[in-house]
């Protein structure tokens, strides 16, 4: 990727989105290769990633891992699950109610590797303090959301956060694979 200055023009900040898309996008042909090469019929990853130049955050995903961040008090999530539920409540077709039951809540509808791969990049505006949360579906699939954000205000310590958030998944059954990364920016 080539370098991205911090006094960056609208045009630098196209070029840096579609260079975060085609890293992506060159991710997904190699991981298709790879399976091509091996005989597997099946190999895919989710992709969640952040880019942090201050004062602006951008972060990448494709698939179901997602990124949140904590700012003023409150969680929001950044990402947007590339799930079949979450497009069928996207088109109307799922009640957003019915979606945490839906048998097609944890089916990916994009993912490296597989069928199709669609990154999608969103750019958070960054703050003293705003803390930041990436996590895998492993995370939340045991854990609410208001759980997280009840953990992010309690936790002062990115270590700590990542810890009790695990202890949480694994007390709960957790079978898939749990990732986390938290990360704060402390005003100087």
């Amino acid at each position: 990727m080539n370098c991205f200055q911090t006094q960056q023009t609208q045009a630098d900040e196209e070029s840096l989105l579609e260079a975060l898309r085609a890293a992506a996008l060159q991710a997904h042909g190699a991981v298709r290769a790879e399976a091509a090469g091996r005989g597997e019929l099946k190999m895919a990853s989710t992709l969640t990633l952040g880019l942090f130049v201050w004062p602006v955050g951008y972060i990448m995903q494709i698939g179901d891992s997602r990124c949140y961040h904590w700012t003023n008090g409150k969680l929001h999530l950044v990402t947007r699950d590339q799930t079949i539920a979450q497009d069928l409540v996207d088109q109307g077709v799922l009640p957003i109610e019915r979606m945490a039951k839906s048998p097609f809540r944890n089916v990916l509808a994009r993912a490296i590797g597989a069928d199709e791969a669609t990154p999608e990049v969103t750019r958070i505006d960054l703050s003293p303090d705003i803390r930041v949360l990436f996590c895998s579906d492993g995370l939340t699939k045991l854990v609410s959301d208001e759980e997280i954000g009840e953990q992010v205000a309690l936790t002062r310590s990115s270590e700590q956060l990542c810890r009790t958030l695990l202890a949480m998944a694994l007390d709960r059954g957790g079978s898939d694979n749990v990732t986390i990364l938290a990360a704060r920016v402390i005003p100087s």
